[in-house]
């Protein structure tokens, strides 16, 4: 019987050509990383919780084994922990997250798996409390704590929190009623997601498919639908603890006239919140550009900031003492900084049916501030099947929200009607429609429109001004507007606020 421990006899063969001293043994197969097992375990678990909101014991046993092993707290492995609750047991895990997610160019250096594997235990943190939002009936609280976590996501990607699903903490992730977007609501517990994440930098998303800002607006609306709104806001503790975000808002609006008492109270106090913390943001996209030209036709005004030094100081050169080393003015010399301004006069006509309902908000609240731009003559018309005139109340636009009755169809020849008439000087007036321009009769409004163009007035058809950029528009206007040289603007409000003070400017 043959010794397996000893090899067999060589048989003697034919000979053969020598091989290359380096190919004479064979290349060590290469020793798989640890890390990436690692990495895989911890997206499977989190795939597993998406698609099928069951535990599964061994993906949990092997992702709390990785947990630990790398020195992360196992909160972060707990579905019912939100990142509010585990960066406040672990505060050190806070500026980890700031910019975790955010797109970077492609290095050639070494990979880090180590980091990466780490990187994945935070990821699925984020992304398991956000995108799993459950079934059945949501309260104050839960949808408090899915708005810090999705505060915390944007923050992950580079933004403020708040930037993708409103924009309202654009002004460094902190709302008017002073605190951070995603905080847990009221008490301020929690720790509230107020960092920049970017580190100034706006963050390039554009390879995100689907867009991330969209769907997390769509999300928020379906916590909302969820929610017994009524009973919510007819209780002050309740009441208290929500976040305004534009979906919310949207139910606040369709529902309002049939709150009273104290769920009405609570509903108007949510709306203006809303209303002061997008007019904060709206407000300073409008005012970074000046306002018209210098007019020097007025004396500048002689206080000390409007001091030219370097003007004064060459117009006084002759004045130099040598001697003393000492320079004596005569006259000092003022910047201008009066502008002129040609009164201009914004006429605003806003769908106000069911589904243009965040233009509606968002373009009441940019008309208020035009308003009080000086010299600049605003109108603002809200219709459905009928028209309504909001120019008294357009300063304030939540009075004007308040006013508006979202739903039904669309017929926007009787907003023309109203429109018309108010174009008195056509070359000093800009036309604003926002609308998704599914109309009954399209050939009649858009010959009006035409005639608007053709006058000699500044016609700016919008399909949506959202925060996000979602919003469809007419195929059969969008070409005619196009045709007619007044293409249609539709997406971010930043781009109609670039438009209009183009124009007002």
């Amino acid at each position: 019987m043959t010794d397996p421990t000893i090899a067999p006899a060589t048989v003697p063969g034919p000979a053969q050509p020598s091989a290359p001293a380096e190919s004479a043994a064979p290349a060590a197969p290469a020793v798989p990383d640890p890390n990436d097992n690692r990495r895989q375990v911890l997206y499977w678990r989190l795939l597993a919780w998406l698609f099928d909101p069951e535990e599964h014991a061994s993906l949990e046993s092997a992702s709390l084994a990785v947990v630990e092993d790398i020195g992360l707290p196992s909160a972060l492995l707990d579905p019912g922990a939100s990142v509010d609750s585990v960066v406040q047991r672990h505060p050190e895990l806070a500026a980890e997250f700031d910019g975790l997610m955010a797109p970077e160019p492609e290095e050639d250096d070494a990979r880090d798996r180590a980091a990466e594997v780490r990187r994945a235990a935070l990821v699925s943190k984020v992304l398991l409390n956000v995108f799993s939002t459950g079934s059945g009936a949501v309260t104050a609280e839960q949808l408090a704590r899915w708005q810090a976590d999705a505060g915390w996501l944007e923050r992950a990607l580079g933004c403020r929190p708040g930037d993708l699903r409103g924009g309202r903490a654009g002004a460094g992730g902190v709302g008017a009623n002073g605190v951070g977007a995603g905080s847990t609501g009221a008490g301020g517990q929690g720790v509230s997601p107020t960092g920049t994440g970017g580190g100034g930098r706006t963050p390039d998303l554009s390879r995100l498919i689907p867009a991330i800002g969209p769907e997390l607006g769509s999300i928020e609306a379906g916590l909302v639908k969820r929610m017994r709104l009524r009973e919510v806001l007819a209780d002050p503790r309740l009441a208290s603890q929500l976040t305004p975000s534009m979906s919310l808002i949207e139910q606040l609006l369709r529902d309002k006239n049939n709150l009273s008492g104290v769920a009405l109270a609570n509903a108007k106090s949510l709306i203006r919140r809303y209303v002061d913390e997008v007019s904060a943001v709206l407000r300073t996209q409008v005012e970074k550009a000046a306002v018209g030209d210098l007019d020097r036709s007025v004396p500048p005004k002689r206080v000390f900031r409007n001091l030219d030094i370097d003007r004064t100081i060459w117009k006084n050169l002759t004045n130099w003492s040598p001697e003393e080393e000492r320079l004596y003015v005569d006259r000092l010399y003022y910047r201008h900084t009066s502008r002129k301004t040609t009164p201009q006069r914004l006429i605003v006509v806003v769908d106000q049916s069911g589904s243009m309902v965040d233009s509606m908000v968002n373009c009441t609240i940019l008309a208020s501030i035009f308003a009080g731009l000086p010299k600049v003559d605003v109108h603002l018309i809200a219709y459905d099947t009928q028209a309504l005139d909001l120019t008294p109340w357009a300063h304030d636009p939540f009075e004007t929200l308040l006013r508006t009755k979202l739903g039904g169809g669309t017929d926007g020849t009787v907003a023309m009607a109203l429109a018309q008439p108010k174009i008195a000087e056509p070359r000093n007036t800009v036309v604003v429609w926002i609308s998704d321009f599914y109309e009954w009769r399209t050939d009649e409004l858009f010959e009006s429109m035409s005639a608007i163009h053709r006058s000699g007035a500044k016609f700016i058809p919008v399909g949506s001004v959202t925060s996000a950029g979602r919003g469809s528009v007419n195929p059969w206007f969008r070409e005619r507007f196009k045709d007619l040289g007044t293409p249609v603007i539709s997406g971010h409000i930043k781009k109609l606020v670039h438009e209009l003070k183009t124009f007002l400017t």
